[in-house]
């Protein structure tokens, strides 16, 4: 059984093609830009039999051509890495494409085994590139998890896309970006980074639960920071894109 927020047909934003994207319940950060605060609560969602799952996947099949496939993101899916295991087993078994979106914060045994043997695709959440700056986004603290796990899945061999949310003198600041390049520009693995700007979207969701949002007073990027963001990544990365 996994435990899922809410599943999602004909995504467009989450990995190569049309997919079907399973967002899982439970999380162990509380990021200040979070969008689905609703998925933190690992108590939260609804549980589904993994045979469920799969054959929803197939009857979706048709639609993902010969690029698209399933994606499991969150809240973080590795914290039901055990479970996932079989669902991602039996998607391989029919021959869908696998993608996990993560923070990479949980690197175990069938976390390896996933991202070893059954995930064709991982996408990397990128935080921050400071400790200080991952912990007062996240309110956790050892970014360095998050770059061992891009150490691991690099080792595979196997595809990796970053992901970056752009909030302005936060984290898009020519220096962080330079310092991000830098660190990730030997890898082989890494096939694109996609920047995220910074909105406002997922407000009502934290005004929902009675939370305040703590980034109310963040700007949105102008349209030429973005630009400026992109040249500068572009000297590291063979595909930039903004989603």
């Amino acid at each position: 059984m996994l435990r899922v927020h809410s599943i999602e047909s004909f995504g467009t934003h989450d990995g190569p093609g049309v997919r079907m994207v399973i967002f899982l319940q439970g999380c162990k950060l509380k990021c200040l830009y979070c969008h689905n605060p609703d998925t933190i609560d690992t108590h939260g969602g609804k549980e589904y039999p993994i045979e469920d799952l799969v054959q929803m996947a197939i009857k979706e099949k048709p639609y993902f051509g010969k690029r698209g496939g399933v994606t499991v993101s969150g809240g973080e899916p590795l914290l039901q890495s055990k479970e996932l295991l079989p669902l991602f087993k039996r998607l391989k078994e029919e021959g869908i494409h696998t993608n996990i979106d993560t923070n990479g914060r949980i690197i175990n045994h069938f976390t390896e085994e996933l991202l070893d043997d059954y995930a064709d695709l991982v996408m990397l959440d990128i935080k921050h590139m400071t400790e200080e700056g991952y912990e007062y986004i996240t309110g956790q603290k050892n970014k360095e998890t998050t770059f061992n796990f891009a150490k691991y899945r690099e080792a595979s061999g196997k595809p990796m896309w970053l992901r970056y949310v752009l909030i302005p003198e936060i984290t898009n600041t020519p220096e962080l970006l330079h310092q991000m390049g830098a660190y990730f520009k030997d890898y082989k693995t890494i096939e694109k980074i996609e920047l995220q700007p910074y909105h406002k979207l997922g407000v009502h969701k934290w005004d929902a639960l009675g939370w305040d949002y703590p980034l109310k007073d963040a700007r949105e990027n102008k349209p030429e920071e973005i630009d400026a963001a992109v040249a500068i990544l572009k000297a590291y990365f063979k595909d930039v894109r903004v989603n």
